[in-house]
């Protein structure tokens, strides 16, 4: 053990953890969970300290050698290695203060050690002092959340994309297969198998675009609003070169705020999101929905389609074979959907100048992403490029509906 000291006095840390007493308190106080906070994250808040030793040092203010160091501590960190050192659960409070001192620690231990230094010594480099230098948690914690969370939109588009067109294909291939619609669960006008796979397709082509939508805001930045956006303790021309870096790091098109103390105060831009990711959500669990309707059977349902066989369905029924993959996107979904509201009851927690809740809010603003994105992939290869029509029923019920008699309403009234 080696005994680090802060305001609050001293404590013993493990002589092996690159994290300091800070992240010690904070992961002591926070038993809560166990989860902690995504590896994309860390890798966003990690990308703003590179950032800002950049900057800082360009701008004159920090000493290029320290900035040197405390790069190298996050190229390491960036590469993969001691994210077993990121200690902090999820919920956490302090809007973040225990997540970024985290952070902070362990790349100013690591510098330290480039430096000849040694760890919970601070003699060449200080975790505020270098590491978090003309940053408060305040801009910090928020601007690593949006560089993740856009990281993580490209996945999400692409799995989007890539499902509305296995739709499409479906659409195509069942196009000239006749059915009958319902509505109310009753018997309505005839339709094609093609046109309900179309409408699913179209359905989600208009989420994708309500989700691209919700990404433009996320592009403004808070770093550089320090506190409470007023940007105290950074240089003049910080914010804007941070910027100018991050969208190099990250392969972002970042922007500076219209205003800092509204970007401070506010998390409507991910409840924004959030709900666009929700909305993904429900389009598709209705979708599920009717794919577990239009295949059920296969003797006394309507097996108007017939979903790949995965796995056996019964542990007493011999031969029963089950939904299960549109099972499964159910239950994302409906995870989707609590998600959003719980980060909904987050978001409108903020007070004054500042959102404490943004732990919480970015878990599950990611978690989100992740599981739609994975689920969105098993969708498509595990169910949908594999639907198959059951043409004999379709055409009975194309000929047996009663609302075929509709067409004849312009003739005999």
């Amino acid at each position: 053990m080696r005994v680090e000291k802060d305001s609050l006095g001293e404590k013993k840390v493990p002589k092996e953890a690159y994290y300091g007493i800070q992240a010690l308190r904070g992961a002591e106080n926070f038993q809560i969970s166990g989860l902690k906070e995504p590896e994309v994250f860390i890798r966003a808040f990690v990308s703003i300290k590179k950032a800002a030793a950049v900057v800082n040092a360009e701008l004159g203010v920090l000493d290029h050698k320290i900035a040197s160091a405390i790069q190298k501590a996050c190229d390491e960190v960036l590469g993969g290695k001691y994210l077993d050192h990121f200690i902090i659960d999820v919920f956490q409070a302090g809007a973040g203060t225990s997540f970024n001192m985290n952070v902070n620690e362990v790349l100013a231990n690591r510098a330290n050690e480039i430096l000849g230094g040694k760890r919970g010594t601070y003699d060449f480099v200080h975790p505020n002092d270098h590491v978090n230098m003309a940053q408060s948690t305040n801009d910090s914690f928020p601007t690593a959340m949006r560089i993740a969370t856009l990281w993580e939109h490209g996945k999400l588009k692409t799995e989007l994309k890539n499902l509305i067109e296995a739709f499409e294909k479906k659409a195509k291939a069942f196009d000239a297969i006749a059915t009958s619609s319902r509505t109310h669960l009753q018997d309505a006008v005839p339709i094609r198998l093609g046109q309900e796979f179309g409408a699913f397709q179209v359905t989600l082509e208009k989420a994708a675009l309500r989700l691209d939508q919700g990404t433009e805001a996320l592009t403004h930045l808070n770093i550089g609003a320090t506190a409470s956006g007023t940007g105290m303790n950074s240089h003049p021309q910080y914010a804007s070169k941070m910027v100018d870096q991050l969208s190099k790091m990250a392969g972002l098109a970042l922007k500076t705020p219209h205003n800092w103390i509204e970007i401070a105060q506010s998390t409507a831009d991910f409840a924004h999101y959030s709900s666009a990711m929700k909305n993904v959500a429900l389009d598709i669990t209705k979708i599920a929905n009717d794919l577990r309707l239009l295949s059920s059977g296969p003797r006394v349902g309507l097996a108007e389609i017939k979903l790949p066989a995965v796995q056996p369905g019964s542990s007493i029924m011999p031969g029963k074979v089950n939904p299960v993959i549109a099972e499964c996107t159910n239950m994302v979904c409906y995870q989707v959907i609590g998600n959003d509201a719980a980060l909904s009851y987050m978001s409108q927690a903020a007070q004054l100048q500042l959102n404490v809740m943004m732990p919480g809010m970015i878990y599950n603003l990611l978690f989100s992403s992740k599981i739609l994105t994975n689920m969105m992939k098993m969708l498509r290869e595990k169910c949908i490029d594999g639907i198959e029509a059951n043409l004999q029923q379709c055409q009975k019920y194309f000929e047996e509906s009663l609302g075929m008699a509709t067409a004849l309403n312009p003739i005999i009234g």
